[in-house]
């Protein structure tokens, strides 16, 4: 995404259109990720980048070759990955694709590229032939950039998108919409935990994130803790284990920037003691509620293993915007 974003941003020249391909339909290779995505734009001195890759860089050739095209006009190509170089690009076998691709505003790639970097979630959603595309980005893909042609089929758009999104998972979508064959694409950054502390409980967490596919690292000092939190995204978590009074600094430091998931461990007492500081401290009682301590769902956890389990559920909460409670009672959908 790193990279992606860079591009996307224009770097010498954010004006410049941007050229991007995408997946439109597909038959075969087993299970793909969602969301693929190549960029191609060019820059003052006349070259063209890329960034990004296609099932896995097996269909990057002609990929990049078609976004070139792209940066002046849409249109689609098929590609065929035969059994040999499928396989070693580790995808399940041969298949083949249909190409779309299509020009970005330089304003709709920035934005793009911005949602990327700052780690919330940002949408591309264009019709089937790319003659019109619209971003959206943020927590709720509130920002728009682009229009898809009409109020209408912008509006379904985004209604589209926020059912996507409530599944909170990055997504690739082929429908129709107000009359209209579009290609969706969500793009929702998966969470990465900030573990500060040792012993088991850290080694739970860590296990927890490997099985939701979230990043995770674990670090012990005040500097290092602050250092981290003060480059947080939107999708990244810090989980303080360690009770020493030396890492308030850490959650002001996390206050100040805004950004990701604040939660702490520790008894009421423990919990009390560090609100008392922090208000001393000048935070306000707003601020403090964005400090989610003790962190975690009350689940009835007893051991690290289920500790963990809170904890990472009470992140899926606040991320979707739930209030927790058992699905038997519920009405909605599952899993909507």
């Amino acid at each position: 995404m790193t990279e992606l974003s860079e591009v996307l941003a224009g770097g010498d020249d954010p004006a410049a259109p941007v050229g991007v391909v995408r997946v439109l339909a597909r038959h075969g290779f087993g299970t793909v990720e969602p969301g693929q995505l190549l960029v191609a734009r060019g820059t003052l001195m006349g070259e063209i980048v890329t960034a990004g890759d296609l099932l896995r860089g097996a269909l990057d050739a002609p990929a990049a070759e078609l976004a070139r095209t792209a940066l002046s006009a849409p249109g689609t190509q098929e590609a065929h990955v035969a059994e040999d170089d499928a396989v070693a690009a580790g995808l399940a076998c041969a298949g083949g694709a249909t190409l779309l691709a299509h020009p970005l505003t330089g304003e709709a790639a920035h934005a793009l590229a911005r949602g990327f970097a700052d780690g919330v979630p940002a949408a591309l959603v264009s019709t089937a032939d790319g003659t019109a595309a619209l971003v959206l980005v943020g927590n709720d893909l509130a920002e728009r950039h682009g229009t898809l042609g009409s109020t209408d089929l912008d509006t379904a758009a985004a209604e589209h998108l926020a059912g996507l999104l409530r599944r909170g998972a990055t997504a690739t979508d082929r429908t129709e919409l107000a009359g209209t064959d579009v290609l969706v694409d969500l793009w929702v950054p998966v969470p990465s935990l900030l573990v500060v502390g040792a012993g088991a409980l850290g080694e739970a967490l860590a296990a927890q994130a490997a099985v939701l596919g979230w990043g995770c690292r674990a670090v012990a000092t005040v500097a290092e803790t602050t250092a981290a939190v003060e480059a947080f995204t939107d999708a990244d978590v810090l989980v303080l284990l360690d009770h020493d009074p030396a890492f308030d600094e850490s959650l002001l430091a996390g206050l100040r920037h805004g950004r990701g998931f604040l939660g702490a461990l520790g008894s009421r007492r423990t919990q009390a003691a560090r609100r008392e500081r922090l208000l001393a401290a000048g935070v306000t009682e707003e601020q403090l509620t964005t400090i989610h301590g003790p962190v975690g769902l009350d689940l009835g956890a007893r051991t690290p293993a289920e500790t963990a389990v809170s904890v990472v559920a009470e992140v899926l909460a606040v991320r979707s915007g739930r209030d927790p409670g058992a699905l038997s009672a519920g009405r909605g959908q599952i899993g909507a």
